[in-house]
């Protein structure tokens, strides 16, 4: 799944969608593990939390997106980089999904759901988003079934 849109925030939510009660948080970290991440546009710089760099096996972080997503699923990368360059040149609001690959025993499926703003002027702007780790792995020979 790769999807971009243009940001309109002066559209409404569905009625409802925002409204999050407690057990529906429980939830979610009963199944997934959300983190935040922000990028500085200025300079490239991607700011992870501590476990969203762990899981993508990096250093330290702060990364670049090239670093990001060089443990994606290969098939993926080239479309992650399209929409992240997308992003990158019109205020939007995106969503992809992919695995995080490492070694040959870790499969780790990823969702992101972010968004671009303050691109009006040249080399300005931030993206934010979230990541969600779901609370399992995938074998090493299996794939997600896609419709799309």
């Amino acid at each position: 799944m790769f999807k971009i849109a243009k940001a309109n925030l002066s559209m409404p939510f569905v009625p409802g969608s925002l409204d999050v009660s407690e057990d529906q948080h429980d939830l979610l970290t009963q199944f997934c593990l959300s983190e935040n991440w922000v990028a500085d546009m200025s300079n490239g710089v991607i700011n992870l939390g501590d476990r969203a760099a762990r899981l993508h096996d990096l250093p330290a972080q702060e990364c670049g997106l090239l670093s990001l997503i060089r443990s994606y699923e290969q098939q993926d990368r080239t479309r992650i980089l399209e929409l992240f360059e997308q992003a990158a040149t019109t205020s939007s609001s995106f969503c992809f999904s992919t695995t995080i690959v490492r070694g040959s025993n870790h499969r780790q499926p990823l969702f992101c759901v972010g968004e671009s703003t303050g691109l009006e002027q040249r080399f300005s702007g931030s993206m934010i988003g979230v990541f969600l780790f779901p609370r399992f792995q995938l074998d090493s020979g299996a794939q997600f079934v896609s419709r799309q």
